[in-house]
């Protein structure tokens, strides 16, 4: 059975893109369903298909497999190269996904994912600060440790894209990861696949509200390529 991947808007689902762009960059067959942000919550809508009430969902051979990483857990049992065949790679690789997981909190809410924007944004806080200081740590040392120009090696992996929500807020807000983090960012956004999500994030037309007040709190918005 061919598996079903659920995910929402391509502007703003930051969640979404990690496991749709791993599984267009290993080359996995899945249909690919959309079910937009209609409201501040959608709780209510998405737990038809979703037992949080979230996405991103994968469906397969009865299966409800839910959430980002548990995603990606169930198919790295299926398949190589979600994760570096070095052992050395793939324990940091596994690192910093789960870090990114749980992490950078500051960054999530303070430079909320819009692919189609551009943003002058507010003075950054100490927090924040924080948060892009350690990203371009660990991305130096992911990419001097194993080579480049991907996060844990010359191969794609789960780690870019765990991360690649991330290299669209450093286009968008224009942070500064410094020389090797933005020519992975540079890289990652070149990538085919995310030049597809880009491509599609700028042809929706819809807009949720309680998204568009978050973007408008981070900042200026200084331009916008998006349909509409």
């Amino acid at each position: 059975m061919a598996y079903t991947l659920i995910t929402a808007n391509r502007n703003y689902s930051s969640w979404s893109l990690r496991p749709w762009l791993l599984m267009k960059a290993l080359g996995l067959a899945f249909e690919d369903h959309v079910e937009p942000f209609t409201a501040p919550s959608n709780y209510g809508a998405f737990r038809s298909f979703s037992p949080t009430g979230q996405v991103p969902v994968l469906r397969h051979e009865g299966r409800t497999i839910y959430d980002s990483l548990g995603i990606v857990l169930y198919l790295a049992d299926r398949h190589t190269g979600v994760w570096p065949t070095d052992a050395d790679a793939r324990s940091w690789a596994q690192c910093a996904v789960a870090e990114m997981h749980s992490g950078f909190a500051t960054l999530r809410n303070d430079c909320t994912m819009n692919v189609g924007v551009r943003v002058k944004p507010k003075p950054m806080s100490d927090a924040l600060k924080a948060n892009v200081a350690r990203l371009r740590e660990l991305w130096d040392e992911g990419l001097s440790r194993f080579g480049g120009p991907y996060l844990a090696g010359a191969a794609f992996s789960a780690a870019d894209a765990f991360f690649a929500p991330v290299a669209f807020r450093v286009r968008t807000y224009g942070l500064d990861v410094g020389p090797a983090g933005q020519a992975w960012v540079d890289n990652i956004l070149a990538h085919p696949a995310m030049l597809h999500w880009e491509a599609e994030a700028l042809a929706e037309s819809w807009r949720e509200e309680s998204h568009e007040e978050e973007l408008r709190a981070c900042g200026e918005i200084i331009a916008d390529y998006r349909r509409g």
